[in-house]
């Protein structure tokens, strides 16, 4: 099956999780884009959307789905994205598309966050995806320095300015064996804004694309 389908399987099949009557934050990406295609269908039955990025933002617009400012609510009960990498602990890269602070905040002010790959995804260790860390830009020499000591290459994204304008470094050749603390670490570097690990944060349901089936993940203690 090509993997623009295997994108699109599990995309609708997320609509299945969705409550009526809420808010839901909406991530950013391909797999997303086509959720929010899919999500035009049931509009009417949810309230609106937090939107991760500019793309996301006009894209919701675009099919009809009311956006609201993360400050503006009490509550959000459920976030829908993807990922760039994820190992079986649930420990995931995302910031492909220099999105990652904004996501990282909506899935951690979110209730429940359901995460959608296709199977191409999934990794046993992460890092063969370059991993994103947003920086200030006048930060951006000193930090890089401070990376390379991680170990793997590290390059400054050329031409992209993120929604906060601020730089992305990404770091490639890099062996993710300890997520939690790689996240601890990088994100304690003066200067950093967020890394692309999300393992302080993972999904509490990841649903996974494959040729016969999406399979549906509970992260331990989720029902």
């Amino acid at each position: 099956m090509k993997l623009k389908k295997l994108k699109k399987k599990v995309a609708l099949e997320v609509l299945k999780f969705i409550p009526k009557n809420i808010i839901i934050g909406v991530g950013t990406g391909s797999t997303i884009s086509y959720f929010i295609d899919f999500l035009k269908t049931i509009r009417n039955k949810i309230i609106g959307a937090v939107s991760s990025s500019i793309k996301t933002t006009e894209n919701l617009k675009k099919n009809g789905i009311k956006i609201f400012e993360l400050n503006k609510i009490n509550n959000l009960p459920l976030y829908i994205d993807s990922a760039d990498e994820i190992n079986r602990n649930m420990d995931m890269i995302k910031g492909g598309g220099a999105a990652l602070t904004k996501e990282k905040i909506i899935a951690s002010a979110a209730k429940k966050f359901i995460c959608i790959i296709d199977e191409t995804k999934e990794v046993k260790i992460l890092g063969k995806f370059p991993l994103p860390v947003e920086v200030l830009p006048m930060s951006y020499k000193y930090v890089k320095k401070k990376l390379e000591k991680l170990g793997g290459i590290v390059k400054k994204r050329n031409k992209i300015i993120t929604e906060n304008n601020n730089y992305i470094l990404d770091i490639s050749n890099l062996y993710i064996n300890n997520p939690f603390d790689l996240e601890n670490k990088i994100n304690n570097i003066p200067g950093v804004i967020s890394v692309g690990i999300f393992s302080q944060r993972k999904p509490d349901v990841l649903l996974v694309s494959k040729i016969n089936k999406v399979k549906v993940i509970f992260r331990k203690n989720e029902k």
